[in-house]
């Protein structure tokens, strides 16, 4: 059984190099930034919307200018307003930001919960927004937005990334939610095997810590409904014990598609000497 996945994204790294001068406190308060402007579509607060995106901004793939963009969140805001039960709900996670003084670079995965997806039952799509922000006269404008749909592949390589982060966390709620019904997981280090509710009770009760990790070598394969994640696991904590531990473990983890979601079906691997 592994507790703790790393992902290694590498989606803004081209640029990273000229926008070194962004501290954690920038990165903190751009985050920020992007989180009102959800939250100003969400309430409707054109005035809010109005300072944030510049005179200039465009946006893909609506190809839409400032008061195209707006007009179509406000009517939204009606829409939704009129039928809250209809509403999707959208969150925003895994956040990359780079900037200078002057310009910054924002990138997340919007995760969207909708009754409209396929068949019309509830369920989750991901999609992905790249913004670029300027600071004019002291204040930062949205100066142009993408968004885009995630394939399959990008989808399992950020659900790897909440596996990651629902492992530190120790989030019962998650694992019950993503893994399958028929989950199976053999442990690594004693052959072990956990089907879906041992496997959640020995990460709960695990007494261990884990003080660093990562995944490297990372391939994934998608094969219609079925996916292969196969990559190195390397991992430093103390066990039960207090006892120091660094371990690198060869993984494999198998994703199936079941109602139009992604579940973690199977999961093993063997310790590297």
């Amino acid at each position: 059984m592994r507790t703790l996945f790393g992902i290694i994204f590498l989606m803004v790294a081209a640029v990273g190099a000229a926008f070194g001068q962004c501290s954690d406190g920038d990165r903190k308060a751009l985050e920020a930034f992007d989180r009102a402007w959800g939250e100003a579509g969400v309430k409707g607060d054109r005035a809010a919307l109005n300072a944030i995106y510049a005179d200039d901004y465009y946006g893909i793939p609506e190809m839409g200018n400032k008061k195209t963009t707006i007009d179509g969140t406000m009517a939204q805001f009606e829409a939704d307003k009129a039928n809250p039960g209809g509403a999707d709900k959208i969150t925003h996670d895994h956040y990359m930001i780079t900037c200078t003084p002057a310009s910054a670079l924002i990138t997340h995965r919007n995760v969207i919960s909708t009754s409209l997806a396929a068949g019309g039952r509830p369920g989750t799509v991901y999609t992905r927004s790249v913004h670029s922000l300027e600071k004019r006269n002291g204040k930062w404008q949205v100066v142009s937005n993408a968004t885009h749909a995630m394939d399959d592949i990008m989808t399992i390589a950020y659900l790897e990334h909440d596996w990651n982060d629902a492992g530190v966390t120790r989030n019962k709620d998650w694992f019950e939610k993503n893994y399958a019904a028929d989950f199976v997981s053999v442990s690594s280090r004693t052959g072990k095997i956990y089907d879906k509710a041992s496997d959640i009770a020995s990460t709960m009760d695990d007494k261990g810590s884990t003080d660093w990790a990562e995944t490297s070598d990372m391939n994934i394969n998608v094969d219609g409904n079925r996916a292969l994640v196969v990559g190195i696991y390397h991992v430093k904590g103390k066990d039960d014990k207090g006892v120091a531990f660094d371990r690198k473990t060869r993984f494999t983890d198998t994703w199936i598609r079941r109602d139009g979601r992604w579940l973690a079906w199977a999961t093993n691997g063997a310790i590297i000497p």
